[in-house]
């Protein structure tokens, strides 16, 4: 018997769940959007899996380290249980093609556009791509989720200007778009 597949939401963190200050090197810097951690509540109350996909080349520029990039993600991860929310997982990609850390140096599979990191979510945790989404505020994030099926949704003033399925000003408008498309499917 084959197992059934969950639905899932991927996210960007910057500018969707945390505003985009460029950089986010220390917990303190991280600022939730109002609302993001109630509208995750809300999709994961649906069924959804909450997973973050972010591409993170601070790294690769020897901004910060990855343990560094943790205690970040530690601090998102407790903002938005304040507000009721949760996330299944969160994937980054430390890479950049000609980074001045050399380890970090290469063309990867896993920074977006290349959807590397939704598959590995979805492979990771049982999350049907065709019945998921991909919310952003780049045209790398739609491109991603295009490319692995997912539909998309454009978030934030530059919304308009990507080909995405729809567009919504911030997380809780890219809910409601969800789940109501998940009533009529």
């Amino acid at each position: 018997m084959r197992s059934v597949l969950r639905r899932g939401v991927f996210l960007d963190r910057d500018g969707v769940l945390n505003e985009d200050h460029g950089y986010i090197a220390r917990p303190q810097d991280v600022h939730l959007i109002a609302g993001a951690g109630r509208a995750l509540a809300r999709l994961r109350a649906a069924g959804f899996a909450a997973v973050v996909v972010t591409n993170q080349s601070g790294i690769a520029r020897g901004m910060f380290s990855e343990a560094e990039l943790a205690a970040v993600n530690a601090e998102l991860v407790e903002q938005v249980a304040r507000e009721g929310g949760a996330l299944d997982a969160i994937y980054y990609c430390p890479h950049l093609e000609g980074a001045s850390v050399r380890s970090y140096d290469c063309a990867c599979a896993c920074r977006k556009p290349s959807p590397g990191m939704l598959s590995a979510a979805a492979s990771d945790l049982g999350v049907s791509l065709a019945d998921s989404f991909m919310v952003g505020d780049t045209l790398s994030d739609i491109e991603a989720g295009r490319a692995v099926g997912c539909r998309t949704i454009a978030v934030g003033p530059n919304a308009r200007a990507m080909a995405a399925d729809a567009f919504a000003d911030d997380l809780g408008s890219a809910a409601d778009i969800i789940l109501g498309w998940s009533k009529d499917a």
